[in-house]
């Protein structure tokens, strides 16, 4: 079949998995290019039923929900990792399926992620897989104190690991942390955090958007600088194994890669994320096709256009209610490009919306510049994590 015979026409439906704020955005983005959503879910008030053309109530592992969810849609995609694959399995029997469940059983499990990315010759941190307390005696002498213990499934926004500091602390961390089993990653002495959304049209092509600095406050993405501030060539080299992922998992579809500068220099992967990410928001002011219609245009088999930015560009994000609680300043500041989720509850580390600040190409300021141009929504210095 030809790309042009794949192409989905206007009025075609895609399908997403998931009624989070990702796809929120994704709905948003498929029809500004004329297409229709329907959003499996099980909150019928959610953030992507709110804007989406229709949705299905099911849980994703609902044999009868999916079945019903696939016959009312032309292509399926998610917006989340934490679905179920033999859900998308069953999906993909029916219709097809962009991201495939492969990719998606690769980034669920962090073993099976280190795994792909040490075949395609990536650097990851020195890790160990821990299937009982007693590993991690091995773990510690092989990694070094402190080491990270994670799950390796479920885990987001420093949810599911800890620092495990010494031997006497090895069953305590063991059984705070489920499902096992689990993987134990050295410590990096990072510079900096990057990351790169790349996209993969169905013809091979890929886009990947210029690599990005990620800030963290509380385990939570709290700033993205883009461009990331670092050297020339580790920001073409963090480009260059995006790329270098999506065509070894022949990606259709869009990815998140996070990258650690380490003290030498040197770009490590922490992980990858099969669908829209929280730090490629910026892309939906800074650039003329956003990740989100990027993502679509992917999925829906059209072509894809250069991932490039007219700006520079800062994203901060809104979480709880202390930042909501400035929701009416931040859209009476003149800059500040604000994005509601549209989420009922406003909870203490809950992601509610985020903003972005523009700024002309090659003039992204310093701290100080940035915080003036954040204006009600700067912040002193985050802790270190």
């Amino acid at each position: 079949m030809t790309l042009a015979a794949a192409m989905l026409a206007p009025g075609a439906v895609i399908g997403i998995v998931g009624g989070g704020q990702l796809g929120r955005m994704s709905a948003m983005a498929a029809a500004r290019l004329g297409f229709r959503t329907n959003i499996l879910t099980d909150d019928a008030t959610g953030p992507a039923a709110q804007v989406a053309t229709a949705i299905t109530l099911g849980a994703p592992d609902d044999a009868d929900a999916l079945r019903r969810f696939a016959a009312s849609v032309d292509v399926v995609t998610f917006e989340f990792e934490n679905v179920s694959a033999d859900g998308l399995d069953l999906l993909a029997s029916l219709r097809p399926v962009r991201p495939s469940g492969a990719i998606l059983r690769i980034s669920q499990d962090r073993v099976a992620e280190k795994r792909f990315l040490e075949g395609l010759g990536i650097a990851v941190a020195p890790w160990r897989a821990v299937d009982a307390s007693a590993d991690l005696d091995e773990a510690g002498a092989s990694l070094g104190l402190p080491f990270v213990l994670k799950t390796t499934r479920l885990g987001y926004d420093g949810k599911g690991q800890c620092l495990v500091n010494g031997a006497a602390s090895y069953e305590a961390a063991f059984a705070s942390l489920a499902p096992h089993p689990l993987v134990a990653e050295a410590r990096i002495d990072f510079a900096s955090e990057l990351s790169v959304m790349v996209a993969r049209g169905l013809d091979g092509t890929v886009r990947a958007y210029d690599a990005v600095q990620n800030v963290h406050r509380h385990h939570i993405l709290d700033l993205t600088l883009a461009p990331a501030p670092v050297a020339p060539e580790i920001a073409a080299q963090a480009r260059d194994i995006a790329t270098r992922i999506a065509e070894g998992l022949e990606l259709v579809g869009l990815l998140g890669v996070e990258l650690f500068v380490d003290a030498n220099g040197s770009l490590l992967v922490n992980e990858i994320a099969p669908r829209p990410h929280n730090s490629g928001h910026w892309t939906m002011d800074a650039c003329p096709v956003s990740q989100f219609e990027m993502h679509v245009r992917a999925v829906a088999g059209l072509t894809l256009p250069p991932a490039v930015r007219h700006s520079d560009a800062v994203m901060r994000n809104l979480v709880g209610p202390d930042d909501m609680a400035l929701w009416p300043e931040i859209l009476r500041t003149p800059g500040l490009l604000a994005h509601h989720y549209g989420k009922a509850e406003t909870r203490p580390g809950r992601k509610m919306g985020h903003v972005n600040r523009l700024f002309a190409k090659g003039g992204l300021p310093g701290a100080f510049g940035i915080d003036a141009a954040l204006g009600v929504l700067a912040r002193p210095p985050a802790e270190p994590e």
